[in-house]
This record gives structure tokens, C-alpha cells and sequence, in this order.
């Protein structure tokens, strides 16, 4: 693996015993199919004809993007930044309060 994730590791084309692909794929099948029901909400899935499950040489699983428009990235960028800075304003509105604890007699 050349990185933590192992995402620039080559694509599986030639299969080793003992490797657990298809747990791999799997689990990046399931993953761009919850991507690809977003992009659809959002009616960006046209943006991403290649978004496609695939696993590594390690059995790790990939979600490919495939190639897409610049706008079509730069929106992506956008919703992204805009999900993570409305989660960030929910959890430091919505974070409970501890219980008042009286201090103890001297």
C-alpha cells in the first residue's frame, strides 16, 4: 500500500488467493450507492456517470468518481463545506448541558 487509505494502490485485475475482495467491493458498492442516492436528490447524478464500486490488490474497497466537469466538482466541494459548516454550528448548539454540581463543604 502506498498510503494510509490505500486508495493510490492499482486496482485488482489480477486476483491472490486469500485476499478478501469481495468483502472490499462490497463495502464500496454499498457506499456508492448511498453516494449515488444523494447525487440524485441533489440531481447531480448525470454529473458522475462514473461513479462505480472497485477494490485494490488488497482487497480494500474503492468508490470511484470518475471523470467530471469542473463545476461539477467545485459544487460537490461546496455542498461538502456547507454540510460540514451546518453540522458544526448543530453540534455547538445542541450540546447538552452538564448538571450543576455544587461544590463540596469546606
Amino acid at each position: 500500500m502506498t498510503d494510509r487509505r490505500g486508495v493510490v494502490a492499482n486496482r485488482a485485475e489480477n486476483l491472490s488467493p486469500g485476499v478478501p475482495y469481495v468483502r472490499g467491493w462490497n463495502r464500496a458498492r454499498q457506499s456508492a450507492g448511498a453516494l449515488a442516492d444523494q447525487l440524485i436528490l441533489l440531481g447531480l447524478d448525470s454529473d458522475f456517470p462514473g461513479l462505480a464500486a472497485d477494490v485494490n490488490v488488497f482487497g480494500d474497497g474503492l468508490v470511484q468518481l470518475g471523470t467530471v466537469r469542473p463545476e461539477a466538482a467545485e459544487l460537490l466541494a461546496r455542498l461538502i463545506a456547507a454540510g460540514l459548516a451546518a453540522e458544526s454550528r448543530d453540534t455547538t448548539t445542541d450540546v447538552p448541558r452538564l448538571p450543576h454540581r455544587e461544590a463540596p463543604a469546606a
